[in-house]
């Protein structure tokens, strides 16, 4: 269970919150894209482009046919890193890392 904000001793106990719109790299798979959103309560983080999930979508009428819609799904925030942190870290270990996207 969860503990609450104020039960914790210092800053540093507290778990990393990432920030919507900053830049992050999925460690399983490989990828790196914007935060779209954050899901505090769960630990969990969506990022652009990565875990692309298919939601089927019943009938409506924005899918008069029903369709098979492509979107993100959440990640685990212990999954994601900071695309700066990552890059300095592989720049320390002589690893060429690729370039940032914008």
């Amino acid at each position: 269970m969860p503990v609450a904000a104020h039960e914790y001793r210092s800053a540093a106990e507290r778990p990393f919150v990432y920030r919507q719109a900053s830049f992050a790299r999925v460690v399983d798979e490989d990828k790196r894209g914007r935060i779209i959103s954050v899901v505090a309560k769960k630990q969990r983080v969506i990022v652009e482009g990565a875990h692309m999930i298919k939601k089927h979508m019943r009938k409506s009428q924005n899918h008069p046919q029903g369709a098979i819609v492509e979107r993100e799904g959440t990640i685990h925030i212990s999954n994601v890193m900071k695309a700066e942190k990552f890059d300095a870290r592989a720049a320390k270990h002589g690893v060429v890392a690729p370039a940032a996207e914008t």
